[in-house]
């Protein structure tokens, strides 16, 4: 008869830990031989087969004889169903069972005779602390295998089933000399082809579920070939998504693969799992499903997460009574309550019959800003964060996180019925949200940290939308960065077209540290040219063929005063982003080699893009600068976005305070040049005047008259583009014509003068213009067709702007016909003879040849003659007509 043998095992599809813990078990009993009960994930048997197998006692699961099994020793498992065919012998009368595990008890799990089962991050733990207590000696190699378990299970010390018993082990597994070397590579091993076709159709399956009050991901995949490593590939999708929590279903032959990740704490995915016949614990859990269909799974696990996922609710969350203050309080009274009841924001309310209403938030940093502009005796109501979101009572946690986000609102109140109970405030969800990775963001650059920002990796953006040249030049940014051992990105709007997907060649680098040196080292490497700017730390990189960069320093402005222009310091690029005018102008692209790709949110900009929404960043922007009303305005219409709640309610009140208006001329032209060049400027100047900026700028009329100049003008436009002569002229004039177009002389005189312009565009608005419309308004009414040459000399000395204008406000299509035929043909005809032909006809040089050369050219337009010998002909006779020889 066989010797009684001793068996170390573990749950099937083994991972780093469930291998690490049988080696730790087999350090307790030197005399069991490691079993493998199927397959391991490929990746892990590899590693420890090839290359530390001499460190096990291996024995193969078909070469055990299980009738002299006498003591079965599980680790990292206790559920039947996931041991294989040991199952078969636990019925045994003299089988002594020994189980070592991490996961939470399950009903039908395996009782053993002898157990050390607790919640720790993984079973190597618990084995461990005995290796440890029993002062057992580890080599570094076995040192390193724990370690690699440990780290694996815990991900490396970050999933919220950590324990501070791991991070002992962890310490003492270095004591022992594990080598982190080997663990990193280890666990961030390549991704194979299939692997990556398999995270593709998972990233193409994600669906959303907000189940309870918990978003929640699932996906579906199907393959018929087993795809090795599913966890590793499942943990990269729940990186990159970054969700809280996920659940994928993956057919691969004839089984169904259910692998959970959690990083809250009402989702636990092992108590989910656990129904399905898998195991785990409450972070991480799998189970391998036979012979039901997909669709029949994933209807069955949708309704358990209905029984199993829970939620808090916001009664339980908020502080009351909350801190409230009328809207007519000034900002100075609003600072002393502040002090007076050490909080950061107040809610402003206004009582109404039976109850009292909420009609926003200010915070501290508003009116320290407020103060700060010597606006102490406006009221909070000017300023405040109008039409807050709030939540009922009963609201569940995503609703809060959702609301909260959304709005970046500093309290959340709550309301019952028209009553406001209390408020949520950032402390408040904090406290529940420690153990949470959704992000509330923090407005206040003083309350910054790495946690308030939220990123994705961008390179397919890269690679898809952008030329060969630009990702070229773009990594060698970030190569010269590396260099000079400094942090790059290309921020802006360059970044917002990448995502909306528009052309933009714009590029604007950021640079952490000096931004002129940069340029210069950069400059030198490209062999390109460079223009500084001392004084705002930026640079432009100019190469040979014209193409620039624009290189800045990351730094934070200060405004002394509304409207003033910005006092520059160095700063980071947190600081950097928050001077900038809206979020959705603040995403960065980091351009390190080690970070290439990486988009950089801090204000929700990337939400604010899906959304199509324009928000400022703090409630003060349009105070410091008001320009950003115009920009506000013109980013709507460009985009197809809308101006958010809070934004329109700035833009009303900056022009309220006629902050516009303390602007210089030339920055409101600069401005309105741009919203003029746009490819349809009228939406933008529609909304100009809802918000009676027009007024502002110039007494300027919106009516019916104006809507219809600037759709003639851009059908004149387009016209002339089809014509692809080398005619260029300025878009945005021809549109400012018809700005001013029904305003008297003096008016339009005052309109140049208020925002500066140039001596050539006040003679084109003021001489050329008044008199293009008058000599329109004479070829309208005439009843006669003046000949092509006589319209020559009427409108030779025009501007192709006024031209173009002029086309645009003619009435009668024979005018619109003349015009259009003097700007096409007649403006670029010439005579074919020149002064050469004339000496050979014995006429001396002189005045006389304009004369002669120009009654050639007006016989041509008016098709009197039509070649070279025609035109000498004409000559001779003009000639002798003339005697101009005597």
């Amino acid at each position: 008869m066989s010797e009684p043998i001793s068996v170390i095992t573990t749950h099937v599809n083994s991972d780093f830990d469930a291998i690490a813990s049988m080696l730790a078990a087999q350090k307790l009993y030197p005399e069991a031989k490691v079993v493998f009960p199927g397959s391991s994930e490929k990746n892990s048997r590899d590693f420890f087969v090839n290359s530390m197998v001499y460190l096990f006692n291996m024995g193969s699961v078909k070469a055990i004889d299980f009738s002299c099994i006498n003591r079965l020793i599980l680790v990292d498992t206790r559920h039947p169903l996931r041991i294989g065919p040991f199952v078969d012998i636990l019925d045994k009368k003299d089988l002594d069972i020994h189980i070592y595990d991490h996961h939470p008890f399950a009903e039908n799990d395996i009782i053993g005779h002898y157990e050390k089962c607790r919640i720790t991050g993984a079973t190597v733990t618990i084995l461990t602390e005995i290796i440890k207590e029993r002062q057992i000696e580890l080599s570094e190699e076995e040192a390193t295998i724990l370690c690699l378990g440990l780290y694996e299970d815990t991900g490396s010390f970050n999933f919220l089933s950590t324990t501070p018993e791991d991070m002992m082990i962890g310490a003492y597994l270095l004591e022992k000399g594990a080598n982190l070397d080997v663990v990193s590579s280890m666990l961030s091993r390549e991704i194979t082809p299939q692997q990556v076709g398999l995270l593709n159709d998972m990233i193409h399956s994600f669906e959303c579920h907000h189940i309870n009050g918990i978003d929640i991901m699932i996906t579906v995949v199907s393959t018929e070939e087993y795809v090795g490593d599913l966890a590793m590939v499942v943990q990269k999708l729940m990186k990159m998504e970054n969700s809280n929590a996920l659940f994928v279903l993956a057919r691969m032959g004839s089984r169904i693969y259910m692998i959970g990740r959690s990083k809250i704490s009402e989702v636990d995915v092992g108590a989910i799992i656990r129904t399905f016949g898998g195991g785990g614990h409450s972070t991480a859990a799998s189970a391998s499903i036979k012979e039901q269909a997909l669709a029949q799974v994933k209807r069955k696990l949708i309704e358990t997460l209905y029984l199993k996922v829970h939620s808090r609710q916001a009664s339980a969350l908020m502080s009351s009574p909350a801190y409230t203050i009328p809207p007519n309080t000034p900002i100075i009274k609003a600072k002393e309550l502040l002090h007076k009841y050490n909080i950061n924001a107040l809610l402003v309310t206004q009582d109404c019959d039976d109850h009292e209403k909420v009609l926003g938030i200010i915070s501290r940093q508003v009116i320290d800003k407020a103060l700060f502009h010597q606006l102490d005796i406006i009221p909070v109501s000017e300023y405040m964060s109008s039409e807050p979101e709030y939540v009922s009572p009963d609201a569940d946690l995503a609703t809060i996180q959702e609301r909260w986000i959304g709005n970046k609102q500093r309290l959340l109140p709550v309301i019952d019925q028209n009553q406001l109970l209390g408020v949520i405030t950032r402390t408040d969800l904090f406290n529940v949200m420690i153990r949470h990775t959704s992000i509330i963001p923090d407005q206040s650059p003083e309350n910054w940290d790495s946690s308030n920002v939220r990123t994705r990796k961008v390179n397919h953006h890269i690679k898809e939308r952008l030329s060969d040249r630009l990702q070229y030049l773009l990594k060698d940014i970030g190569d010269v960065a590396e260099e000079m051992a400094c942090n790059v990105y290309v921020v802006g709007g360059f970044v917002r077209d990448l995502l909306l997907q528009r052309k933009n060649e714009d590029i604007d680098i950021v640079v952490e540290g000096d931004g002129i040196a940069f340029a210069k080292k950069y400059a030198s490497h490209a062999k390109a040219r460079i223009h500084p700017h001392e004084k705002f730390g930026t640079a432009v990189v100019i190469f040979s063929d014209g193409f620039k960069i624009d290189v800045a320093t990351a730094r934070t402005e200060h405004y002394a005063s509304p409207a003033a222009l910005p006092t520059v310091e160095k700063s980071s690029i947190k600081l950097d982003l928050y001077r900038r005018d809206f979020t959705i102008n603040t995403l960065v692209i980091h351009l390190n080699a080690d970070r290439f790709g990486t988009l950089i949110d801090f204000f929700g900009a990337y939400q604010d893009i899906k959304d199509k929404v324009v928000r400022v960043l703090h409630n003060l922007s349009l105070v410091e600068d008001p320009t950003r009303v115009f920009r506000a305005i013109r980013f709507e219409q460009r985009f197809g976005f809308h101006i958010g709640k809070l934004t329109d309610h700035l833009i009303k009140n900056a022009v309220q305070m006629k902050f516009i208006k303390q602007l210089g001329g030339r920055r409101v032209f600069s401005e309105i040049r741009q919203i003029l060049q746009e490819d349809d400027p009228l939406p933008a100047i529609k909304r100009m005047n809802e918000y009676e900026i027009l007024q502002m700028v110039g007494n300027i009329q919106y009516n019916h008259k104006m809507v219809n100049r600037f759709a003639s003008i851009k059908k004149v436009l387009a016209w002339h583009e089809l014509l692809f002569i080398d005619d260029p002229y300025v878009k945005w004039a021809v549109y400012f014509m018809a700005l001013i177009h029904d305003a008297h002389l003096e008016v339009i005189e005052k309109v140049c003068d208020h925002l500066d312009l140039s001596q050539h565009y006040r003679q084109m608005f003021c001489k050329d213009n008044h008199t293009a419309m008058h000599l329109l308004r004479s070829l309208e009414n005439s009843k006669t067709t003046l000949k092509n040459s006589e319209l020559y000399h009427c409108v030779k000395y025009f501007k192709t702007e006024v031209l173009l204008y002029m086309m645009a406000s003619a009435k009668k299509d024979v005018v619109v016909r003349m015009l259009s035929n003097y700007h096409s043909q007649l403006k670029r005809m010439k005579p074919l003879i020149t002064g050469k032909e004339l000496k050979q006809m014995g006429l001396p040089p002189g005045p006389l040849y304009s004369q002669i050369l120009e009654a050639v050219l007006n016989a041509r337009m008016d098709n009197m003659i039509e070649n070279r010998e025609d035109e000498i002909k004409f000559v001779k006779s003009y000639i002798v007509d003339h005697d101009l020889l005597n």
